[in-house]
């Protein structure tokens, strides 16, 4: 999706840019400075647990998160500088190992603007926006500078007011034949935060309201990427470097008084690193007896140096809290560590076109990940781990016959864990855990995943293209080191995941065109859970959160007459909250529209209406237990983050030279 596609979809957060990836739901559970939460191919991905993310080939992914496997925040992304969106989908591709068994996505960034502007926005619920863009020639090459400074309160109780600041330099010489380009970037941001609550909280906090006004954050990214690549009809070369330093302070409080009804149950999370990175491929073009072949080599390489730690909070301040099951006393330091988590992976893949109408991709990936922890609290647990997982690849593509391919597919790819589970082998007390010396079982390194897809592409009806395919992802477990606890969370027991998608674009005139993307799908674990499970029950084999139906489609008026205008529908099905399908949530629907006008050659005015049904829905629901005051009885129940009510923002546009 390019550019002029993305202008064009009204967007509520930066996020919902990776919307353009069929079958991708973006989401939010706390404040809008969190990293929202993604859904796509039967996964509750959290923040990115599978589901990789690079801009300008720089990941955007953090391994070992204080938070969440993956973390990946979107909140840096400035949306009317992505050039392009591409996207890949099932674990079937070389040139991207971790976090990617689900998909990945690869937001292009312009290198010189096709005209400089300067925008203004404002909405309701304090919602305003500034951002600029400048591009010029510089000496051999060229510059580009663009800012954006951004808040919103969101219809909450407790106002989220959420400040952003993005900047980014660019300057860039040469073209697609050689060329190079070095980036700086920064990202501030400070919020508060409503984070979801019981459905038993809506009489005394209200449908937009908190339990507890102190929670919330601040976060901060600096990064720094430099580009080389050659190409002729022979070979091609490109390599990436980058570097980057970022910190997250989060305040949470999911459970609000059931540990400790006297101090409550907040906690921070905090996360410091500097990490550095290297992505080197060359592609050779050669025939092998008389046919056409291609090959790559690429090498990838990061390491992240890490200072993270979980820490008991009440009101933003540490604090010693008590157990009210057991009386005994939870440190205000539950977890410190300082680590590195390097991983270094390479790839070797091969194309043939075997005959006019066949052509094979075959590939082999290698990664290995390695973790080196000094637990600042607990000494036992610090040591060193280190895993190694092949992952080969192969793809059938047959056709085209009449417009149309056949595709068949099959891949093994992976997700890391955080370095702390993989050496901890004393459990860290906390609300889950309130006992000392606790003995728990490392958790492993890497979780292999693999998975197959058959498909058809075509355009043989004149205006419209289609796809159609059926995948089938399995997942070694599901276990992870919880960011929230210390400890480890989800099954350990392996997970099936399968489903169909279907994708179609239909420009039926010049200036109208129309899509309709619908994926449906279903996860299941190997065995019964239990411990996902409501109470009173033995367990089920559903995976909690996983995403069945989701439907996406829109209607666009492209430049008629100086007029744009978009209309779009976004649905995500009922989902299982538990693992025996006790608990599930209602679907989630929005309707989301944009018009704009372009007066003349310098000025344009566009509006947006967001959820225009005005619709009651969720963005997320959960299932555990709780207490929403001090004196009241804990509950297993539904807890659930509401979308936001219908509101409409406005943006002014001046475009010069």
């Amino acid at each position: 999706m390019g550019a002029s596609e993305i202008r064009d979809r009204p967007i509520l957060r930066s996020g919902e840019v990776l919307e353009a990836v069929p079958g991708v739901i973006i989401t939010q559970h706390a404040g809008g400075g969190k990293a929202n939460q993604y859904f796509l191919r039967g996964f509750n991905l959290d923040h990115g647990t599978d589901f990789a993310v690079f801009i300008d080939d720089m990941p955007l992914n953090l391994p070992s998160h204080a938070h969440g496997e993956g973390y990946a925040d979107m909140n840096t992304v400035i949306p009317e500088f992505v050039q392009r969106v591409n996207y890949e989908k099932g674990p079937y591709y070389a040139d991207v190992g971790n976090y990617s068994s689900a998909g990945s996505a690869h937001l292009g960034f312009f290198k010189m603007l096709p005209r400089n502007f300067v925008q203004v926005e404002g909405g309701m619920y304090g919602y305003g926006r500034a951002v600029f863009g400048v591009s010029q020639r510089l000496g051999s090459g060229n510059l580009l500078y663009g800012a954006e400074a951004y808040h919103d309160d969101g219809p909450w109780t407790h106002p989220d007011n959420y400040y952003k600041f993005n900047d980014f330099v660019t300057y860039s010489r040469g073209g697609e034949g050689e060329g190079s380009s070095i980036t700086a970037r920064g990202y501030r941001g400070r919020w508060n935060s409503s984070d979801q609550i019981p459905i038993t909280a809506v009489p005394l906090a209200g449908f937009f309201g908190t339990l507890n006004p102190t929670d919330g954050g601040q976060s901060q990214r600096y990064s720094l990427q430099a580009e080389w690549h050659r190409q002729n009809s022979a070979s091609e070369t490109k390599v990436s470097t980058y570097g980057f330093y970022y910190d997250l302070d989060l305040f949470s409080d999911f459970t609000y008084f059931l540990t400790d009804p006297n101090h409550g149950d907040q906690f921070e999370q905090h996360d410091r690193r500097w990490a550095a990175g290297i992505d080197a491929r060359h592609r050779v073009s050669s025939r092998w007896f008389g046919r056409m072949t291609e090959n790559t080599f690429g090498l990838q390489i990061r390491n992240d140096w890490i200072k993270n730690g979980l820490f008991q909070s009440q009101k933003r301040l540490w604090v010693d809290k008590t157990d009210s099951s057991t009386g005994n006393t939870l440190p205000a330091t539950t977890e410190a560590d300082r680590f590195t988590d390097t991983q270094p992976g390479f790839y070797l893949e091969n194309k043939i076109q075997w005959a006019k109408r066949l052509r094979s991709v075959i590939a082999l990936r290698g990664d290995v990940d390695y973790f080196a922890v000094t637990s600042l609290v607990t000494a036992i647990n610090s040591g060193s781990a280190i895993k190694m997982l092949p992952s080969p690849k192969a793809s059938l593509i047959f056709g085209p016959w009449s417009n149309t391919e056949l595709y068949a597919q099959a891949g093994f790819s992976f997700h890391s864990n955080d370095g702390r589970g993989a050496t901890q082998t004393v459990e860290p007390i906390s609300a889950d855990n309130p006992y000392p010396n606790t003995v728990v079982r490392r958790i492993p390194a890497l979780i292999p995943t693999k998975g197959g897809e058959v498909g058809l592409r075509t355009t043989t009806i004149p205006h419209l293209q289609s796809t159609v395919s059926i995948w089938y992802l399995h997942s070694a477990s599901e276990l992870q080191q919880s960011g929230d606890t210390g400890d480890t969370v989800a099954s350990q027991q392996s997970s099936d995941r399968y489903g169909v998608e279907l994708a179609n674009f239909f420009t039926p005139l010049k200036h109208i065109a129309f899509d309709f993307d619908l994926a449906e799908s279903k996860a299941l674990f190997s065995t019964l859970d239990d411990r996902d499970a409501a109470p009173a029950t033995p367990g089920g084999r559903r995976v909690p959160e996983a995403v069945g139906l989701v439907i996406s489609s829109g209607a666009t008026l492209h430049d008629y007459r100086g007029f744009t205008a978009s209309l779009r529908l976004r649905y995500f099905g009922p989902r299982d909250l538990t693992s025996d399908g006790v608990y599930r949530s209602q679907a989630t629907a929005l309707l989301n529209g944009e018009i704009g006008y372009q007066f003349n050659d310098k000025w344009r005015i566009a509006g947006e209406g967001l959820n225009l049904l005005n619709r009651r829905d969720h963005d997320i629901d959960y299932a555990y237990s709780s207490r929403i005051t001090p004196t009241a009885n804990s509950a297993f129940t539904d807890v659930f983050h509401p979308v936001e009510p219908a509101q409409v923002r406005f943006a002014l546009v001046r475009t010069f030279k």
